[in-house]
């Protein structure tokens, strides 16, 4: 599989212009004064579907040949890319299948469906989920759109990577939620600064892959849904293994307190994959050098309700 280029980055952004929100980065003291450096928070939560999974969906459909788009799409997906994939299929009048889960998101699985695709909720997981989805595309001729290891999907996503040293063009290091990888493999081509990616420890998808030389499946179990990737892909691994610094891990419990931090101080209402990066940093995962320039990434705002107010009511014990 060939890898995205940094140009390919900036045909995806012109490509999915103007069908897609320019989120705002805005800098956190607060979170500055915690890690003794400038800090800024990339809300993505503010991209259309809530996440920032449309980017990439947008630009792997407006790649697709009329043949192919006449055959529709389908995906597989914790939540938010299976709505990124549904709200861009819409887009363009393409008949879109999802493949989730019995124990996914049921507010994600509603959001899906709303954008007019057809979900299967037959598998108890996600492994399951996506042998159920190779079946289909055997036998219908189906056009997998896979939601993290594509080089146009990831072009896409590197989008935010521009907005990103735009925004704030003296930033030193970009801190990443990984699930798949898509999101880092993307802002890590776009991007010309030190990378750094954060998984759960529930949830190690990519840690465990580098660590092996390529995919291992695992079985993840992490609060953070939006990052509870069975496998990361060839494609994608060696994206991240050229050009992302430094991945770290971080526990359900850091990531509850980065949430509660970005409910309260940023008032930023994210999932709990979207306080990955800010929960890293704000429990020393991350070396910052002082002074430096930091941007965290906050991926995703579509919580379960009942996860979200269970994580916001519970206290820190620092």
């Amino acid at each position: 599989m060939t890898q995205p280029t940094r140009d390919d980055v900036l045909t995806a952004r012109e490509v999915i212009a103007g069908r897609v929100h320019r989120t705002p980065t805005f800098r956190s003291a607060t979170l500055g004064e915690r890690i003794g450096a400038q800090a800024f928070l990339k809300a993505e939560l503010f991209q259309k579907t809530g996440s920032f999974k449309p980017r990439g969906m947008l630009a792997k459909i407006a790649s697709l040949g009329a043949d192919e788009a006449a055959r529709g799409i389908v995906t597989w997906s914790a939540g938010n890319a299976a709505q990124a994939a549904a709200f861009a299929a819409a887009q363009s009048g393409i008949d879109c299948r999802v493949f989730m889960w019995r124990t996914a998101n049921l507010a994600k699985v509603a959001a899906t469906r709303s954008y007019g695709a057809e979900v299967d909720l037959e598998a108890e997981g996600p492994a399951e989920a996506h042998e159920r989805l190779l079946a289909l595309v055997r036998g219908t001729g189906r056009v997998f759109v896979h939601p993290f290891d594509d080089p146009v999907l990831q072009a896409g996503h590197g989008s935010l990577g521009l907005e990103v040293v735009e925004d704030v063009p003296d930033v030193d290091t970009i801190v990443v939620p990984v699930g798949g990888g898509g999101l880092i493999a993307g802002v890590a081509t776009a991007a010309d600064c030190r990378v750094v990616g954060v998984e759960p420890e529930a949830a190690p998808t990519l840690t465990t892959a580098l660590a092996a030389g390529r995919p291992e499946a695992i079985r993840p179990s992490s609060i953070a849904d939006g990052l509870n990737a069975p496998f990361t892909g060839e494609g994608t691994l060696a994206v991240c293994r050229e050009r992302v610094d430094e991945i770290v891990l971080v526990s359900d419990g850091e990531i509850a307190a980065g949430m509660r931090f970005l409910y309260s101080r940023a008032k930023l209402a994210c999932e709990p994959a979207g306080a990955a990066a800010t929960a890293a940093l704000l429990a020393g995962k991350v070396t910052v050098e002082p002074g430096s320039t930091v941007v965290a990434v906050v991926s995703g705002g579509n919580a379960d309700p009942k996860v979200a107010s269970a994580i916001l009511g519970e206290a820190d014990e620092s």
